[in-house]
C-alpha cells in the first residue's frame, strides 16, 4: 500500500521525448490504499474544520470557498505578477515537504497525537516509488521527503505543512492564496 508507481507521461506532444524534462511522473497507487487515505482525509479535514485549523487563505477543503472564488483570486494574482515581473515555479513544493517537521507540525500545531500521529508516522515513512513504462521498470528507491502525489491526503498534508507560510507572506502585506486538492 506504500508503494507507488510512477508512469512518465510527455507534458505535451511537441515536446522533445529523449529530453526527460519533457515528462511529467504520474504517481499510482493501490485502490485500497486510496480508499483508506479518502477515510482518513474526511476524518482529518473535520477536525480540521471543527477547530478552526484550515488556513484562511486556502480555498480546497472549506465550505464556501468555490474552486471558481479560487481561481479568480489566484489569476488576479498571477496577472498583477505577470504585471510586476514576480512569478515563482513551485512546480516541486510537493517534493520538498520533510516528514520529520511535518509530523511535529500535526502534533504541535494541529494537535493531533497518540494513535493518530502513529498512523501518520506510518503512512510517511517506508514508502518507495519506481518508475515504470510498457517493456520495463526500475527498482524501487526510498521517498525520503515530500507528500504522496495521487493519493486523498498529499494536497491536505501539503497545505497543513505551508500554512505558516500564508501567515509570513501575509504579514509582508502581500495577498498569497492558496489551493491544494486531489
Amino acid at each position: 500500500m506504500k508503494a507507488a508507481h510512477i508512469t512518465p507521461t510527455l507534458k505535451k506532444a511537441d515536446l522533445d521525448p529523449a529530453d526527460a524534462k519533457s515528462y511529467r511522473p504520474i504517481s499510482n497507487l493501490s485502490a485500497l490504499s486510496k480508499l483508506l487515505e479518502t477515510l482518513v482525509g474526511k476524518q482529518l479535514v473535520t477536525y480540521l474544520k471543527d477547530n478552526s485549523l484550515l488556513p484562511d487563505r486556502q480555498s480546497a477543503y472549506r465550505t464556501h470557498h468555490s474552486t471558481e472564488s479560487a481561481v479568480l483570486r489566484v489569476l488576479a494574482d498571477i496577472l498583477l505578477a505577470l504585471d510586476s515581473g514576480n512569478q515563482k515555479d513551485l512546480s516541486a513544493a510537493f517534493d520538498s515537504v520533510d516528514h520529520d517537521i511535518l509530523l511535529r507540525w500535526l502534533q504541535t500545531t494541529y494537535g493531533l497525537g497518540g494513535v493518530v500521529m502513529d498512523w501518520f508516522r506510518s503512512y510517511l515513512n517506508g514508502r518507495t516509488k519506481y518508475a515504470r513504462s510498457s517493456t520495463t521498470s526500475s527498482s524501487p528507491s526510498a521517498v525520503l521527503y515530500g507528500v504522496p502525489q495521487g493519493p486523498v491526503l498529499g494536497p491536505i498534508l501539503f497545505l497543513l505543512y505551508t500554512a505558516d507560510l500564508l501567515q509570513v507572506v501575509i504579514r509582508h502585506h502581500l495577498h498569497p492564496h492558496a489551493y491544494a486538492d486531489v
